[in-house]
């Protein structure tokens, strides 16, 4: 059964474009001119994917995201013609799994979409309890959430991939190319900064103390690697 991927752009022609390429390649698309209309769909049926583009009338892309993310983990591919840095970090933080600048291949947009359902596709593959402890923090994985003394921590989405890649594979050092490729499924050089933010953030949530990582440990030079406790 085809995947589907609602995309979320303003711009008709662009909207088309996208849609008709999409749909050449296997997927089922449903579209969407602004943010209303956007979570509307959302609401109706769950996609697969959503393509959003940052600038919507109506209401922002970021607030779609918010949104998408307060009810679900469905993997979201921004569309911006910006490329601050201020604007990259906001939409990590938010939970987009990917950041793609106007003007931009259709083709490296259709492989970066296959390479975050290949990534989804193995996250989920490898078998793990359905609750993991690592120190204070019990790991609901199932639940995508994570609990300390039964009360809930607040994790993005994205930090929670990561710690799911990791538990996946304990005591083995990950450098961050590997993780940029398996987590966010793309080979993107020069982002691994993406990386050590979300380690950050990940430390900030399952650490006793974070400004001394014992489980998320750094291994100098190389990347990251993931201790359980005794």
């Amino acid at each position: 059964m085809a995947r589907t991927i609602l995309v979320v752009e303003d711009e008709p022609t662009l909207r088309e474009t996208l849609a008709e390429a999409l749909e050449t390649d296997g997927f089922a698309v449903r579209t969407a001119a602004d943010g209303p209309a956007a979570v509307a769909s959302f609401r109706e049926q769950e996609p697969d994917l959503v393509l959003l583009d940052l600038m919507l009338p109506g209401m922002s892309g970021i607030d779609v995201t918010r949104v998408l993310r307060s009810a679900s983990a469905v993997p979201i591919v921004m569309l911006t013609a910006r490329d601050s840095e201020v604007d990259k970090v906001v939409g990590l933080e938010l939970g987009a799994d990917d950041y793609v600048t106007k003007p931009f291949s259709l083709r490296e947009l259709s492989a970066r979409i296959r390479a975050i359902f290949r990534r989804t596709d193995q996250l989920g593959s490898t078998q793990l309890p359905p609750l993991v402890d690592l120190g204070p923090v019990r790991v609901d994985l199932a639940g995508h959430r994570l609990l300390r003394d039964g009360h809930e921590v607040p994790i993005k989405p994205k930090v929670f991939e990561l710690l799911s890649f990791l538990l996946r594979h304990p005591g083995q050092v990950m450098t961050r190319d590997q993780l940029l490729e398996h987590v966010w499924g793309y080979d993107y050089p020069g982002e691994t900064r993406t990386v050590d933010v979300h380690v950050h953030w990940l430390r900030s949530a399952i650490e006793p103390d974070p400004g001394v990582p014992t489980i998320v440990q750094t291994v100098r030079g190389v990347g990251y690697v993931l201790r359980r406790p005794a």
